[in-house]
């Protein structure tokens, strides 16, 4: 079937559910532990539509937002209600979370393998090449290595599962499929827009920029690390979205093959309970995205 652009559509899992997000409305599903579904709305902000933050390069630190603040408050959301006897996580505690899960991901992912790699070039008298190509794989393994561990704990092989339904659902709709989880089943695991593909064309493109660098004094080393995140997110988000809108070229499809490969390691195959939960979130979504987008032009 014929594939459609839809490169505002994407979504997120959630702890039993699944966030869909549009340029006007964000839309979480979610299975209650009772069994039924629930509904969370949110309108989006103008950052999503505005021409400046949609520049190329700029919507990259956009999408880098979005996951991050968005993602993490929509994911507070869908804890509470699985535990609603507990004291709710408020909105303090998560943008307490949400620094403390940036530095940590900053250091493990960037600045520990940046001063591993800067205590070999000292020791081994290796050059800068070697050196930031060392870095890169080291950065590579441990993001790796990172997502192969936690997916063996099993609330997030639900997660997981809830990912890959959020997949299957997108997938669905962009080849003009009939959503229903019988229908949507047939469907990949796999996206082009997936926030995993962009995980690791940001590590291969810090690479190739590390590497131009050349030879920096350590300060400088790590100084870069931090401050070149933006740019890094801006290249990579382009990349992801160049790809998605070329995904039936046959050396594109090549060439996001690891892209794709990588995000075996965050999806599972979705039961139909699961799927039901993400084609709610999704026919939500489309609905109110129709109608705000109506307003817009009224």
């Amino acid at each position: 079937m014929k594939s459609t652009r839809m490169p505002a559509y994407g979504g997120q899992a959630l702890i039993e559910g699944v966030l869909m997000r549009s340029r006007y409305v964000a839309v979480a599903a979610m299975r209650a532990p009772e069994g039924k579904i629930v509904l969370h709305v949110e309108p989006l902000s103008n950052i999503y539509r505005s021409r400046f933050w949609q520049l190329p390069f700029i919507r990259g630190v956009t999408a880098l937002w979005d996951a991050l603040g968005l993602g993490m408050r929509f994911l507070t959301i869908s804890a509470n209600l699985q535990a609603p006897e507990e004291k709710p996580i408020d909105g303090k505690s998560a943008v307490f979370t949400i620094g403390v899960s940036l530095l940590l991901a900053i250091g493990l992912f960037f600045l520990i393998p940046a001063g591993i790699a800067q205590f070999l070039q000292n020791s081994l008298t290796m050059n800068a090449f070697t050196s930031n190509l060392i870095e890169g794989g080291i950065r590579l393994a441990f993001v790796i290595g990172y997502i192969w561990a936690i997916g063996k704990i099993p609330e997030i092989q639900r997660v997981f599962a809830y990912h890959g339904a959020e997949h299957k659902t997108i997938n669905a709709f962009e080849g003009q499929e009939e959503l229903t989880p019988e229908k949507v089943q047939q469907y990949p695991l796999e996206h082009p827009r997936c926030g995993t593909s962009f995980l690791l064309t940001l590590i291969i493109v810090s690479i190739v920029v590390f590497t131009l660098l050349g030879d920096l004094t350590p300060f400088w080393r790590i100084a870069t690390r931090v401050l070149f995140l933006p740019i890094l997110a801006g290249i990579a988000y382009e990349f992801i979205r160049w790809s998605a809108n070329h995904i039936d070229n046959p050396l594109v499809r090549n060439l996001i093959q690891p892209n794709l490969v990588l995000q075996r390691l965050t999806t599972r195959e979705p039961d139909p309970g699961m799927l039901e939960v993400a084609i709610a979130a999704f026919k939500e979504m489309l609905r109110l995205e129709k109608e705000y987008a109506s307003s817009q032009d009224t």
